[in-house]
């Protein structure tokens, strides 16, 4: 329970632990922001670690001179990357095993034939957006993993939204981050920031379940 409600006060005040690690440790912040970041989006245990709040706040304690941004960028970039590839081959080499193929009752082989023919062609796009989105971003490379999606476009869709990811949170942490209106109502924004994607996430599961059931 203690665990739970320091994760809960860490993910609304990270602007205040990460501000008091820096001062603390130094440098040491950059292998705590890669280790947070690796294990959120390569863990599949891990989905509610902070990521864009962590990514704004970053790109805020950059822009008061207190982090390296062009460091702190290319560590949270290889993070994000390691972090999928890391997830991405953990779905690849379980899914088959969990399943156990065509001798499983768990085993849909046209269900898995589906979910690969879908991530062939629209994966790359899934993959992007759900950079963008708490939890998603956590099993999406999970799931084109157990659907086989091919390596190579995986990991060029990848490379991508993890620079998009990074590099546009980070410079509106920057720029925005330090604004008296911003520091004053930060804890709504990061609520916001979890809530809003989700909201979004869930609206777009249930249109496309609604839709299935129309084509069925």
């Amino acid at each position: 329970m203690e665990l739970v409600t320091f994760l809960i006060d860490f993910i609304l005040h990270v602007d205040k632990y990460l501000e008091t690690f820096v001062q603390t440790y130094g440098m040491w912040v950059y292998a705590l922001l890669f280790l947070i970041v690796f294990i959120e989006t390569g863990v599949v245990v891990m989905p509610f670690l902070p990521g864009d709040s962590l990514l704004f706040i970053v790109g805020a304690l950059c822009g008061a001179g207190m982090m390296s941004f062009s460091l702190a960028c290319a560590v949270l970039i290889a993070a994000a990357v390691l972090g999928d590839q890391c997830n991405y081959s953990i779905g690849r080499f379980f899914g088959p095993k969990v399943f156990q193929w065509e001798d499983s009752r768990w085993f849909n082989r046209r269900a898995f034939d589906q979910a690969h023919a879908f991530y062939e062609r629209y994966g790359g796009i899934t993959i992007i957006l759900a950079r963008f989105m708490p939890f998603i971003r956590t099993f999406a490379p999970f799931v084109a993993g157990v659907a086989a999606m091919g390596r190579g476009k995986f990991t060029g869709f990848n490379v991508a939204g993890a620079l998009l990811w990074v590099l546009g949170i980070c410079t509106a942490g920057y720029f925005f981050g330090n604004f008296a209106w911003v520091k004053l109502h930060l804890d709504k924004i990061i609520w916001a920031m979890i809530f809003i994607p989700g909201l979004i996430a869930i609206f777009g599961a249930w249109r496309a379940g609604r839709a299935a059931k129309t084509a069925t």
